[in-house]
């Protein structure tokens, strides 16, 4: 047991009092705790020997909402008290063992986020984007504003207008230039920079919606009329890790996908005539003989 952690700690004392069903989940938990990060309800039960009820007693003993919310707070505990590499790995593992848990532990978190989402709350997100006269898309971070230009590229492709800001200054002048029918997408994993707190609130006071994708709980979140939340544990080594890195592209594939279903011949027309013009003009090489324009004309290099 990670010593240094307070949640198994808190586990462990649990533990003594507990009824021997929801030991038995307790020691399963203390004695493997990155094993249960990874599991379903389902498979923690079989290996306790248990069911999926004891298991949500257990977890709301413990002062969770169930076995999502305690993952998360026990993803937190290791993180902040386990290795400076990655809260998985420790020093004396082998390269298989780096490998395999980096990736399972990405494998682990992008499953995760289909438990995450609310699907009405993601429909009305969809429609909303869907129907916007403009988008605006926002990010507080290097790790934000990458998110939010990807959001970009793919939405523009769709034949939406869409515009990403990384410099807060003008993500203030775009809120102010938002009205009634318009669209903010603020992007940022920790959900309290002041600068884009004040853009979200420059465009609600113009009558544009705003769609948050960031944690529950964050003051950007409050400020959201649609909340797109995505809780990921957090990193040893960076202010925004891998986790959250990857839990923000998949929701951004998903929107983009539902978005284009929504739009339905047209958003395929569109993206159509994106992939054409790539193979005209050679930049898609693997299905298209390169081309140059070297010397005032197109040459073909076969």
């Amino acid at each position: 047991m990670n010593a240094q952690s307070p949640l198994l700690q808190r586990m462990a004392y649990a533990r003594q009092k507990a009824p021997s069903t929801r030991r038995a989940i307790l020691d399963v938990m203390v004695a493997d705790p990155d094993r249960v990060l990874n599991e379903s309800f389902e498979q923690l039960a079989e290996r306790s020997g248990s069911s999926v009820p004891t298991i949500m007693r257990t977890c709301r003993d413990l002062g969770f909402a169930g076995l999502r919310e305690f993952k998360l707070a026990l993803a937190r505990d290791l993180a902040l008290g386990g290795s400076p590499l990655h809260r998985r790995i420790n020093l004396k593992d082998s390269t298989t063992e780096v490998v395999s848990k980096i990736a399972g532990s990405a494998s682990a978190t992008v499953a995760g986020v289909r438990n995450q989402l609310h699907q009405p709350t993601l429909e009305q997100a969809v429609r909303l984007i869907a129907k916007a006269h403009h988008i605006d898309i926002v990010g507080a971070g290097n790790t934000s504003w990458f998110m939010a230009s990807d959001l970009q590229a793919r939405l523009f492709r769709l034949g939406l207008s869409c515009t990403a800001w990384a410099d807060y200054h003008l993500q203030q002048v775009a809120a102010g230039a938002q009205r009634r029918g318009g669209v903010v997408i603020a992007i940022t994993h920790v959900g309290g920079m002041p600068s884009l707190l004040d853009a979200v609130d420059i465009a609600r006071a113009q009558g544009a919606k705003v769609i948050a994708i960031t944690r529950p709980g964050t003051a950007l979140a409050q400020r959201a009329d649609v909340l797109l939340g995505l809780s990921v544990p957090d990193d040893a080594v960076m202010h925004v890790g891998i986790d959250a890195y990857l839990v923000h592209l998949t929701l951004i594939e998903i929107l983009t996908v539902l978005v284009a279903q929504t739009m339905g011949g047209t958003a395929v027309k569109r993206l159509r005539g994106v992939r054409q013009a790539f193979q005209r003009h050679g930049i898609d090489v693997q299905t298209h003989p390169l081309q140059s324009w070297e010397g005032g004309g197109v040459k073909r290099h076969d």
